[in-house]
C-alpha cells in the first residue's frame, strides 16, 4: 500500500463487515484521506465516516459511499451500474442459449449439484441450449452437470470471458453468487436460486428482471451461514426443475429449438404459479 502512494482510499464493505482493519493499514501506509461506512466509532482512522440504514441494496449502499467520498455519477447516468459491453472479448459461442452457473465459494449459496443436473436435463429437453460455467476448481462439478445435456465451459472462462458469455445469454440460472450480479450489471434476466441466509432485497440481482426460487422461510433464514445447518440443503434442493423452465418462460426467454416430448413432463412438474416474478425488490 505504501508503494502505491495513493492520495485517497474508499473502503467498500458489505453491511456486516468492518472497514476499520483495512483503514488502519491504510493509515500506516500513509494514505491521507480514507472514506468508509462504519457503525463503530472509527476514531482517527476515517476522514469520511458514512452511515447507511440496514437493508439498503448493496449496490446503492456502495454508490452512497462513493458519493459521500465525493465521487458522484454523472447526471443522467444509469443508476443500475451497467457494464460496458464494447470492451468485452469476442463471444466464444453463438447466441441463443441460457447459462447455468451451479457453483459458489460458499456451499450454502450454491445450486445443489443434483438439482443443477436435473435442471440441465429438463431445459435441454424443452429445447434450450444450456452452457454450464464455473471456475478452474469447479471442472468436476461442471462436467457432471453438463453431462445431462449441456455444454461444459468449466475452467474455460476468466472474468472477462464469463461476462461475454453471460452478456449473450437469454438468462442466467444461478445461486446467490458473483455471476448473478454480473448478469444484473449486464442487464441479463436472472433465475435466482436464492438461499435465504441473507436478505434477498439486499443481495438479490439488482434492477434486472428476475424470478426468485427457493424456500424464503427456511430455517437458515438470515443466519449468514456458510455451511447449510439443515441436512440436505432443503431450501434449494426441493426446487423442481420445471419451476426453472416456467421461470424462463415468464421472463420471456424462448428456447432455441422446438420442445421435445420430455418437455411435457417438465411442464407438469412446475406446480402452481411462481410467487415472485419481475424486478428484484429495492
Amino acid at each position: 500500500l505504501a508503494e502505491i502512494a495513493a492520495d485517497e482510499a474508499v473502503v467498500f464493505t458489505s453491511y456486516h463487515q468492518s472497514p476499520l482493519p483495512l483503514a488502519l493499514l491504510l493509515r500506516l501506509a500513509g494514505v491521507p484521506r480514507i472514506s468508509a461506512i462504519s457503525d463503530d466509532y472509527p476514531g482517527s482512522l476515517l476522514d469520511v465516516r458514512h452511515r447507511v440504514p440496514v437493508g439498503v441494496p448493496e449496490p446503492e449502499r456502495a454508490l452512497s459511499l462513493a458519493a459521500a467520498a465525493g465521487f458522484t455519477l454523472p447526471a443522467g447516468d444509469e443508476p443500475g451500474l451497467r457494464l460496458r459491453v464494447d470492451a468485452l472479448p469476442p463471444a466464444p459461442v453463438e447466441p441463443g442459449y441460457v447459462v447455468l452457473h451451479p457453483g459458489s465459494s460458499v456451499s450454502t449459496r450454491a445450486c445443489p449439484p443434483e438439482l443443477a443436473t436435473r435442471i440441465v436435463r429438463v431445459l435441454s429437453a424443452a429445447g434450450y441450449r444450456v452452457l454450464v460455467t464455473g471456475g478452474d476448481g469447479e471442472r468436476d462439478l461442471t462436467a457432471r452437470v453438463a453431462a445431462a445435456g449441456g455444454v461444459d465451459l468449466g475452467g474455460r472462462t476468466g472474468l472477462a470471458e464469463l461476462a461475454t458469455v453471460i452478456a449473450g445469454a437469454g438468462a442466467l440460472v444461478v445461486g446467490n453468487t458473483g455471476p448473478a450480479h454480473l448478469a444484473a450489471a449486464l442487464g441479463v434476466p436472472v433465475v435466482s436460486l436464492f438461499a435465504p441466509t441473507v436478505p434477498y432485497g439486499q443481495w438479490g440481482p439488482y434492477r434486472v428482471p428476475a424470478v426468485r426460487l427457493g424456500d424464503a422461510a427456511a430455517p437458515c433464514r438470515d443466519t449468514r451461514a456458510t455451511r447449510c445447518p439443515v441436512p440436505g440443503h432443503p431450501c434449494l434442493s426441493a426446487v423442481e426443475p420445471g419451476r426453472v423452465l416456467e421461470a424462463l418462460r415468464l421472463l420471456g426467454v424462448p428456447p432455441d429449438a422446438s420442445p421435445r416430448p420430455e418437455a411435457v413432463v417438465a411442464a407438469r412438474s412446475a406446480g402452481p404459479p411462481l410467487p415472485v416474478t419481475g424486478r428484484s425488490p429495492r
